[in-house]
């Protein structure tokens, strides 16, 4: 399990119906039982009763990882292959789908989860990286 300390950004998966496996930006306000969940505030996530402020949240350190490298994930000006994993952004903040094809300079995206197909922007994608043991493993050629 990855520590983290106040002030870190990190990204929050959803384990909410309708949101799984989606993840948010977030930074951390306090660590919590030796490390086992985390006060965060959302980057982009509203307070339900006063919109006006972030989200703040106690979550499982199960469900939060380190932000993805910026040099990984390239996603202004990607190029995005058939079958492709790829995270969009959308709904303030990133899900997981397959680029199902390409249309002028928009990318189409199926989402397993919802069975949605979505058109999205290359500068809204980017390539699919997952945090397993203590590092990024890219998707990037695998299909």
């Amino acid at each position: 399990m990855e520590e983290f300390f106040k002030g870190d950004r990190v990204e929050v998966c959803s384990k909410e119906e309708g949101f799984l496996g989606s993840y948010y930006e977030a930074k951390v306000l306090s660590s919590l039982n030796n490390n086992t969940r985390y006060k965060v505030r959302y980057k982009n996530l509203v307070e339900e009763d006063d919109q006006t402020q972030p989200l703040v949240e106690i979550v499982s350190a199960d469900d939060v990882r380190p932000m993805p490298p910026s040099v990984i994930v390239n996603r202004s000006g990607g190029v995005f292959n058939y079958l492709e994993k790829v995270d969009a952004f959308d709904n303030d903040g990133w899900w997981t789908g397959r680029v199902t094809g390409k249309q002028g300079l928009k990318y189409y995206v199926y989402f397993k989860t919802t069975g949605d197909e979505l058109a999205y922007d290359a500068s809204r994608l980017r390539n699919h990286i997952e945090w397993r043991d203590h590092h990024w493993v890219s998707f990037k050629k695998r299909f």
